[in-house]
């Protein structure tokens, strides 16, 4: 599995995203083993945020580190923070909270709940209208010199917004995570990245597959995308469609690092497969055309 340089951090091309694991319904031990399932494909990132499952995912993936600690040193710890979640937390409503006691406070829950000493990388997981830079940038600092946290990036953030966290810290940020599949563009039009190639920053693209949209047989964008996967999957010898998708994506100049929002080896292991397919630049616009419905201008 290649290897992503991130301006100091080595990522796994494939991120492994645990969103979802409470809906696996696998014990810590089953979790241990699909972790190790996928560390043999060589994919060692995981994704993780502190909101996941009620804020309960990462205690739970917590679990499974604790039975087999020695594992802690394969991987690479991906989190998030600045969303507060009505209900387990106090909160009456749902708001972001980018404060540098918010951003400290939790960062310390999410070591505990992963029982480890450092976070590889910790993301601010949404922009917030009240985010002081300067107060996130201290909080930052304070916990990079305390090695509670290797490196730091965004979530969801527009190049400006980017570039003004930038502008007070003396770290680079090292990925904007973005949703990004034929289902959802905007972010191949609208110069975001565009923005990451030039300041050579590899996004993270959450949401290849839409969510599971993709598969939705009401969608008629789905339903277009679907046929025109599958007829490129049969030119190209491809197993399934969404190995033709994650093809598509890792021909996208930005080198996105897609994360992989499934429990399954299978899908695992298709999604690694993608890397070996070649598709065409004809091929890669047939996707587009299908996803937008008309023709480039």
């Amino acid at each position: 599995m290649e290897r992503v340089n991130l301006k100091g951090l080595e990522l796994s091309r494939y991120v492994a995203g645990y969103w979802r694991i409470l809906d696996w319904g696998k014990t810590p031990q089953q979790l241990l083993h699909y972790l190790e399932s996928h560390l043999e494909f060589g994919i060692s990132s995981c994704d993780h945020a502190d909101i996941y499952g009620d804020y309960q995912c990462e205690q739970h993936f917590g679990d499974a580190l604790k039975l087999k600690p020695s594992i802690r040193e394969q991987i690479e710890i991906v989190t998030k923070t600045g969303i507060c979640l009505p209900g387990r937390k106090g909160y009456d409503l749902q708001h972001y909270n980018t404060s540098a006691g918010h951003i400290i406070n939790q960062v310390e829950q999410s070591l505990t709940n992963f029982g480890t000493d450092r976070i590889d990388l910790l993301l601010i997981h949404r922009p917030d209208p009240l985010m002081n830079a300067d107060e996130v940038a201290q909080a930052f600092s304070q916990l990079k010199q305390a090695g509670k946290v290797l490196h730091f990036g965004v979530s969801n953030f527009s190049n400006d917004q980017f570039k003004l966290l930038q502008s007070r810290l003396e770290q680079p940020l090292v990925t904007n995570q973005l949703e990004i599949s034929p289902l959802q563009m905007a972010s191949l039009h609208d110069g975001t990245l565009d923005f990451l190639q030039q300041q050579q920053v590899p996004p993270m693209a959450w949401s290849c597959l839409g969510g599971g949209r993709l598969f939705s047989p009401e969608d008629p964008q789905a339903r277009r995308i679907r046929a025109e996967l599958q007829a490129i999957a049969t030119e190209i010898g491809a197993s399934s469609i969404d190995q033709v998708l994650y093809a598509w994506l890792l021909a996208l100049p930005s080198k996105p690092l897609p994360v992989l929002g499934t429990g399954k080896v299978e899908r695992i292991q298709t999604a690694v497969a993608a890397k070996d397919l070649v598709i065409t630049r004809e091929h890669w616009f047939r996707i587009w055309t299908a996803a937008t419905g008309h023709k480039v201008p």
